[in-house]
């Protein structure tokens, strides 16, 4: 596939009534949002169009960017979806991938800073009852010479959780999509993917433990708008780019709040939504 995109929805033509053979596609509409779960039921199906087997689930809200009003329902339908995915875990470990100092790629770090990190409290008398969660940002590749596939492999080493979450920022195709959507999969991820610059994987064949990605696109290649705007595919010897929203620095920064909020909602179960955000 020569599209740039990691979102498994734009592999599809939106209009088909039904999908290939091995995979399957479900509609479902919220107060907030609407859900499109993608089921990708073996290796041959997801060949085709470039994906492992598994769920991925794509929730499409109103411009991220924006304060919503229904940020609680939003942040409750986020939590369910990943909750459906990871179960309960007695140990989770929440990666934030990506590189802090560049914007569009700051949503996973920026979620992290976000996450209640409760193990090394969770075993102390007199504090509120929580879940055993740790939450690290790695850094990339340009920063510290290491995959973070590695260092994600040498924590689950030590730490030793049941399920990763690894939040990350994503490409996209349709530029409807760019800062309007969040794709959840129980199927890894391999950093920098959409933007042709693929790192090692994380998922369960490479950590031994579930992983669940979350993502939300950030940026869009710029042949992919013009042929959005035009109809027709630029020359491929023009040069080419990827383009960003003119809010994505309010786009993180509120995003990023949204998916910590709604990592916390399902990871601390025993806790009220005034608890969560005090602890924020």
């Amino acid at each position: 596939m020569s599209i740039r995109t990691d979102l498994a929805v734009e592999c599809f033509d939106a209009e088909a009534r039904t999908l290939p053979k091995g995979m399957k596609r479900r509609i479902r509409k919220s107060s907030s949002c609407t859900i499109t779960e993608i089921i990708i039921e073996d290796e041959i199906a997801g060949r085709r169009i470039g994906k492992t087997r598994g769920r991925y689930i794509t929730v499409e809200t109103n411009r991220l960017s924006a304060h919503p009003d229904d940020f609680s329902e939003q942040a409750e339908d986020i939590s369910a979806e990943i909750s459906a995915l990871m179960g309960e875990p007695n140990k989770l470990l929440v990666i934030g991938l990506g590189n802090r100092d560049i914007t569009p790629d700051a949503l996973g770090p920026m979620t992290v800073s976000g996450v209640i990190s409760t193990r090394h409290i969770v075993n102390i008398s007199g504090l509120p009852k929580t879940n055993n969660v740790a939450a690290v940002a790695p850094g990339v590749l340009g920063q510290t010479g290491i995959e973070s596939a590695e260092i994600a492999y040498a924590l689950c080493d030590t730490v030793h959780p049941d399920c990763v979450i690894a939040v990350d920022a994503l490409a996209c195709s349709d530029i409807s999509r760019l800062g309007t959507t969040i794709q959840i999969t129980d199927t890894g991820i391999s950093p920098g993917s959409g933007v042709q610059n693929r790192r090692r994987e994380l998922s369960r064949a490479t950590l031994g433990v579930p992983v669940i990605a979350v993502g939300v696109p950030t940026v869009i290649d710029m042949h992919t708008i013009v042929e959005n705007i035009t109809g027709s595919q630029p020359e491929k010897h023009l040069p080419n780019m990827m383009v960003t929203p003119r809010d994505v620095d309010e786009l993180i920064r509120r995003t990023s709040k949204l998916l910590a909020f709604s990592i916390n909602k399902c990871a601390q179960r025993g806790l009220t939504e005034p608890e969560i955000i005090s602890l924020m």
